[in-house]
């Protein structure tokens, strides 16, 4: 049969049809435009490739992140902290005590733990934590990488098979970011979060570099980012807000915690961005605010409070009440925006 060319506009005729048949068929289908676009890319798909290695890794994919988005739908509302370290480091060093203090606050402060679900700091912090309030993303690897003995049996560990799907879910669904000393892959997601915040790929969080005391691993690695990035004009200075050291376990979790004191979320909402607070800030103090960090703005410079939403934020209820900040952001100065919002919570 000569295939039939497929377009996502409401043009493919009885193929539409039969879609829409399709998804009627099934029932409880949500956002049924976004699903009828992804059954004619894969119906696309599948007319374009000669050879299967790329549908195999389409399927998969969608397959990984639809079964992500499942097991971490039912705690959307809890604070999740992504933790990255060494899966080397051994039960009787001073960081690995650290990384399992580190799970066991966070979790009596009410958050959860994501991690690759392997030994060393993995292991640490699920142990801290506990596996209730834990997470394991694990990777599948050619050597065996099995969940550790925490997380074993877990229904919140998840297994990947590509590590671009594992890094999506780190990210997506953290509210946080910890790295511990490690190896080429804790230096990757560093790197690689660093990237996304900076470029605004991701929503501004705190990223904590945890060293123990006198350790020089942080250190270290800024000296480095200082003197080769830095000082080549490869990233600017305010990039460095980004992030912040850490060398005490209640010190790397109030970090966090301070993080989201005032701040609650942000959303972008045309050209404006709307910064949701926990709390108003002091009328005394909006002035000086927008005088501070007028440098971020774009026409028509707007820099206000208001006690309202957004029309187009009806589709989050919950959060209706929540004072915010709507400002025409210029979409580049994103450690300015980090320092705006850490001045907001200092206020």
């Amino acid at each position: 049969m000569t295939a039939k060319e497929l377009h996502f506009t409401r043009t493919n005729g009885p193929i539409d049809a039969a879609i829409e048949d399709l998804i009627s068929l099934a029932g409880g289908i949500r956002h049924t435009d976004l699903v009828r676009e992804m059954i004619l890319a894969a119906l696309k798909a599948g007319q374009e490739r000669q050879e299967t290695a790329d549908l195999k890794l389409m399927n998969t994919s969608l397959k990984e992140m639809r079964f992500t988005s499942k097991v971490f739908e039912p705690y959307k509302d809890v604070k999740k902290v992504s933790v990255f370290g060494s899966a080397r480091t051994q039960a009787d060093e001073p960081i690995y005590e650290m990384a399992r203090l580190f799970g066991e606050r966070l979790a009596k402060q009410g958050c959860m733990v994501i991690t690759g679900a392997g030994p060393g700091i993995m292991h640490a912090v699920n142990e801290g934590a506990g596996p209730e309030h834990s997470f394991g993303v694990n990777i599948r690897l050619p050597f065996e990488q099995k969940a550790n003995p925490v997380m074993e049996g877990s229904p919140r560990v998840i297994n990947y098979k590509y590590f671009f799907s594992r890094k999506v879910a780190f990210l997506k669904e953290s509210d946080a970011v910890a790295l511990f000393p490690g190896g080429f892959g804790t230096l990757d997601e560093a790197m690689e979060t660093l990237t996304l915040v900076q470029t605004g790929k991701h929503n501004p969080l705190p990223i904590v570099l945890i060293d123990e005391p006198g350790g020089s691993y942080w250190t270290e690695w800024r000296k480095f980012v200082e003197r080769e990035l830095l000082r080549p004009g490869y990233i600017n200075p305010v990039d460095l807000s980004l992030f912040e050291r850490a060398t005490t376990v209640d010190d790397a979790v109030e970090k966090i915690i301070r993080f989201y004191r005032r701040y609650h979320s942000i959303r972008s909402i045309k050209d404006r961005l709307v910064i949701r607070l926990n709390t108003p800030i002091p009328a005394a103090q909006e002035a000086a605010l927008k005088e501070d960090f007028g440098d971020i703005l774009c026409p028509p410079h707007e820099f206000f409070f208001s006690d309202h939403a957004l029309a187009e934020e009806e589709n989050e209820p919950e959060i209706f009440h929540l004072p915010r900040l709507i400002l025409t952001f210029n979409r580049k100065e994103f450690g300015r925006l980090h320092q705006l919002i850490d001045r907001l919570n200092a206020l």
